[in-house]
């Protein structure tokens, strides 16, 4: 592995791109640390040491988490890469069900750059609504009468000018991280988005780290809340959960397809085999980012609404309670059978299998071999959102049996480890693929790193 990691940097073009991605991530990291005019950044602070218990149990901490930590100090990066996160979910269903988008898509890189535009501009637009929003909660803030009095001057001057100013600073700080992802894409390693991502979650780890010392307390055994055999429990878990990651990520169930052979004039087509690889988590995070957009809706919608009743409705789908638990990981199972009817046609499949002479060996074309998919598909359906729902849970569970704080719980499962386990295994494939094209060993001799894709 360190051999192919020194054979990049010799090939320039390979280590021209792992420079600029770097380069662009640290930009990235710094914009992170620019705070938003207007801001109190000392009640701000104190206002999320406050919900510390609940890190993790609203909007906002889905948002802190894809943007890196910059939602808790509201910096020009607050919203991230959400907005776009959002846009493309929304325009993938779209393709899906409105029949002038499927036919665009189908135009190949013409069609992909028209609906990549149209992406860019839903990006803007969910930008604005965000950051209005936010503007709005941050001015709300320390509206109830028994409020700690630091929280009313989060916003040092409230109203329009400020609203106005926080919409331009968060909206453009998510379109430069939306062009800071397509360089990566295009000058980089690839996959700028996604790694925009991962630095954002894996940038994280040295806070957990830290809550994680300080709970070990290895000079004061008397303070010590996580024992040593704890630690190794936990740290043997995350071996475990990673590894069912990967097996669960690269997992697919492949049917064979067997072409008959044509004569066309002179030339014989067909006659060869090949299968349709149907992934076991064909979702990935879609299903987790949806279920958890509802479930905590109401938690978020608590902190705007002071009513007892709603109050106490909230509470009960906070994070840690059974009904939480129990509602989010239907949730993410239906969400996982949902976008897999979506985006997987297999009436269409089959007709483009018989149109080309193509066929499943013991399967008639036509209706019974859209049976045969529908089947296939159901099954490794429901065992990867099973896997999903369980990976999701994982973090309550290590946190209400561990009793460690959510962000050192959060690397045992949920988004987190599932983007960064997936991203990992698409950059270590693209490096890996630049190396073999001039004639070096990838990181593993014998075979080849398979990506998600």
């Amino acid at each position: 592995m360190f051999k192919a990691l020194g054979n990049a940097f010799k090939i320039p073009d390979l280590k021209r791109r792992l420079i600029v991605t770097c380069m662009l991530l640290a930009v990235y990291r710094i914009g992170c640390y620019v705070p938003t005019p207007g801001i109190d950044a000392a009640a701000l602070s104190a206002f999320f040491n406050s919900m510390a218990k609940t890190q993790g149990g609203t909007l906002f901490g889905i948002i802190n988490m894809f943007s890196g930590g910059a939602m808790e100090k509201l910096t020009i990066f607050a919203l991230g890469i959400m907005p776009y996160i959002s846009s493309s979910i929304i325009l993938q269903l779209l393709t899906a069900v409105i029949p002038a988008l499927e036919k665009l898509a189908k135009e190949g890189k013409a069609g992909y750059e028209k609906i990549n535009q149209m992406t860019r501009y839903g990006t803007v637009l969910l930008a604005i609504i965000q950051s209005y929003f936010i503007s709005l909660w941050l001015e709300n803030i320390g509206g109830s009468a028994d409020a700690p009095q630091e929280l009313a001057r989060i916003v040092m001057h409230p109203g329009w000018g400020f609203r106005i100013l926080t919409i331009l600073t968060l909206t453009t700080g998510t379109i430069f991280i939306m062009w800071l992802g397509e360089q990566i894409q295009e000058r980089g390693i690839g996959n700028g988005i996604s790694l925009v991502i991962t630095a954002g979650i894996i940038s994280r780890i040295p806070t957990a780290m830290q809550q994680l010392f300080v709970l070990l307390s290895p000079f004061s055994p008397s303070r010590r809340q996580i024992q040593p055999f704890t630690l190794l429990i936990m740290a043997a878990l995350l071996v475990i959960v990673v590894f069912a990651v990967i097996l669960v990520t690269q997992g697919q169930r492949r049917i064979p397809v067997q072409y008959a052979r044509r004569v066309v004039g002179r030339k014989i087509y067909g006659g060869q085999s090949t299968y349709i690889p149907l992934k076991v988590d064909m979702s990935g995070v879609i299903a987790i980012i949806f279920a958890q957009s509802i479930i905590l809706f109401p938690a978020t919608l608590a902190s705007f609404i002071q009513n007892p009743a709603f109050q106490r409705m909230a509470n009960g789908l906070m994070r840690g309670q059974v009904l939480y638990t129990v509602i989010y990981a239907l949730l993410i199972m239906f969400f996982c059978f949902f976008y897999n009817t979506i985006v997987f046609n297999s009436a269409d499949l089959a007709e483009n299998m018989k149109k080309y002479g193509g066929f499943i060996p013991g399967i008639r074309p036509g209706t019974a071999t859209v049976q045969f998919l529908e089947y296939v598909l159901l099954r490794i359906t429901f065992a990867g959102a099973t896997f999903i729902a369980v990976i999701a849970i994982f973090p309550d569970l290590i946190m209400a049996w561990l009793k460690v704080p959510y962000l050192v719980a959060s690397f045992f499962g949920g988004t987190g480890i599932l983007i960064i386990v997936g991203v990992m295994l698409d950059t270590v494939k693209q490096i890996e693929s630049h190396l073999i094209m001039h004639h070096y060993d990838g990181f593993i001799k014998g075979g080849r790193i398979k990506g998600r894709r």
